[in-house]
């Protein structure tokens, strides 16, 4: 599966959760989600702009296979073409970590983030805090173009979107996570 998402960096939360109730959105969940992403031990995934995420909020944990498409840059100066996803839930985070380092896959960093979300019809709006960067707005709908609607529906212009990944956003301000082993708003560790 293609994901169709856009990204608006440094927003101001309370003007846009009042935009977001305004324009109908509604507010289904606050996450505090638990993360690490795994590679082979020659990070052969990495090297093709792919990752395996097993994530958690406490209450649903997925393991995901990512892909940045068309990458251009690593460091958020270009934009990707998009992202394919491919997500099954899993029962335990616990025993799915067990079972992917038992099979040879190596952590590559372990990360925190919080987030709040919106859902108007078929559009997600996330709204993504991580340590060391300003939140960002994430839009996620079933076309690139559905999720550029909602976003100039908010009052933002299409052309000062993103199409990257959150390692990129870093790349916006500096900070290259790959030199991280540990990124929580707690501490930060590096390699």
């Amino acid at each position: 599966m293609e994901e169709f998402e856009i990204k608006f960096l440094e927003v101001d939360v309370p003007k846009l959760e009042k935009k977001l109730v305004t324009v109908g959105a509604e507010k289904v969940a606050e996450y505090d989600y638990i993360r690490v992403l795994l590679d082979y031990p020659d990070f052969r995934l990495n090297e093709k702009n792919s990752w395996i995420r097993l994530r958690t909020d406490g209450k649903e944990t997925t393991l995901t296979y990512k892909e940045r498409i068309g990458v251009k840059a690593n460091d958020g100066s270009a934009q990707d073409d998009g992202m394919k996803e491919i997500e099954v839930g899993v029962e335990s985070y616990e025993k799915t970590f067990e079972l992917l380092k038992a099979v040879g896959l190596v952590v590559k960093r372990e990360e925190r983030n919080k987030r709040i979300r919106y859902t108007k019809r078929d559009v997600v709006f996330d709204i993504d805090f991580w340590p060391m960067i300003p939140p960002y707005l994430e839009i996620e709908s079933t076309s690139l173009q559905k999720a550029e609607e909602a976003g100039r529906e908010l009052g933002f212009d299409p052309k000062d979107s993103f199409v990257f990944s959150a390692k990129q956003a870093y790349g916006k301000y500096g900070i290259n996570k790959d030199e991280y082993s540990l990124i929580s708003f707690e501490k930060q560790i590096k390699k």
